[in-house]
């Protein structure tokens, strides 16, 4: 973003963009309503998708981008990047960065066990019984991956109104995924996906080889950002289904209250754009929203195919919730799920906690 804001001061030298960086906790916590007072560009998640449609901060994109630039970008949209920032007819933002959980490993590491990555979930596990595997720990990953085994369960999570998921599915989920995090060491609790695909980076012979699913970073495999270059791919399956993981990625949103609207609506049509998405913006470190840029040659030369070897999980994603109290749940749900994959809880606590949660998670923003 710092390349897109210099490179826009260069062609129009009359204008200022200075970006400063939070916390990758504080994008997911940090209220929008407090940052649209101070910022006049903002990068988003699209969980707040709903709580901006009720709550005007944000200029919506359907009403100020220009019709022929929403066209455009929702015809090159990876997975539902371009829809999830969209509620109840308002456009919160415009997406420049694509991103779901992924498998990543070190090739070098897999072929000293003289092994492949997993293609299944029994795989898998046998995989982290030797030693071999990566998963983030924190509470919002241990909760976007219950979401993603309650798919492998066969039930998509909230889609009603009155429970998160039915009991024989949800808990069934759950074993699930405490199958898998307990074969893992203590360290896991600590790790979000940054510091997994840190620790496989940098890993030596007696180090994890494979991470089964975090939130991708392209920049992990392209040579020379870490001590080794990783490579990514796409999920296992589990009884002949492939896993179905949760929808990430960032969004370019415009302060309602900027003062130059029209010059903060260009620039951010440029980063959102194909030209920049697949040169400056990927040349400078971002991991595009921009299908051009999946598909671009160079782009995946350079990144050890990150991008052309994730696009089929990446369409396969679920977009998790966005109503206004969404947010209220994942901040607190993920705890919730965390405190039974160590074994504070049981099934019947764990999913009723849950969907008390999901309740009072409809009332915040009426």
């Amino acid at each position: 973003m710092v390349a897109t804001a210099q490179r826009y001061t260069e062609l129009h030298p009359e204008v200022e963009i200075t970006w400063e960086k939070r916390s990758l906790q504080a994008f997911a916590d940090a209220p929008i309503e407090k940052l649209a007072d101070e910022f006049d560009l903002l990068i988003i998640d699209h969980p707040f998708a709903g709580f901006a449609a009720r709550h005007p901060a944000l200029l919506d994109m359907n009403t100020v981008a220009p019709a022929p630039l929403l066209v455009e970008l929702q015809q090159n949209s990876v997975g539902a990047s371009f829809d999830s920032y969209q509620f109840a007819g308002n456009r919160c933002a415009l997406p420049i960065d694509a991103a779901t959980p992924i498998s990543g490993w070190r090739e070098d590491l897999l072929q000293q066990h003289k092994l492949q990555p997993p293609q299944t979930w029994p795989e898998l596990l046998e995989l982290a019984r030797a030693g071999l595997v990566a998963v983030a720990g924190i509470p919002v990953d241990c909760l976007m991956n219950f979401f993603m085994c309650c798919h492998a369960q066969g039930e998509a999570p909230c889609l009603r109104t009155d429970r998160v998921v039915g009991d024989e599915k949800g808990g069934a989920a759950l074993e699930m995924l405490r199958e898998l995090m307990e074969l893992l060491p203590d360290e896991t609790w600590t790790r979000n996906p940054i510091r997994i695909w840190d620790r496989l980076a940098h890993a030596d012979t007696d180090g994890p080889a494979y991470c089964p699913f975090a939130y991708g970073y392209a920049n992990y495999a392209r040579a020379g950002y870490a001590p080794h270059a990783l490579k990514f791919g796409g999920m296992v399956s589990f009884q002949d289904r492939l896993l179905r993981p949760t929808l990430g990625g960032t969004g370019l949103a415009v302060a309602a209250k900027c003062a130059h609207p029209a010059v903060a609506l260009e620039y951010a049509a440029l980063v959102a754009g194909g030209h920049w998405q697949r040169t400056l913006y990927f040349d400078s470190g971002g991991q595009p929203a921009h299908r051009t840029a999946w598909t671009d040659r160079a782009v995946n030369q350079r990144s050890n195919d990150f991008f052309a070897a994730t696009l089929t999980t990446m369409e396969n994603s679920w977009m998790r919730p966005r109503y206004a109290g969404y947010l209220y749940f994942q901040d607190h749900a993920g705890d919730i799920v965390r405190n039974f994959l160590i074994g504070k809880t049981d099934r019947p606590h764990t999913l009723t906690a849950l969907n008390r949660l999901y309740l009072q998670s409809f009332k915040l923003h009426p």
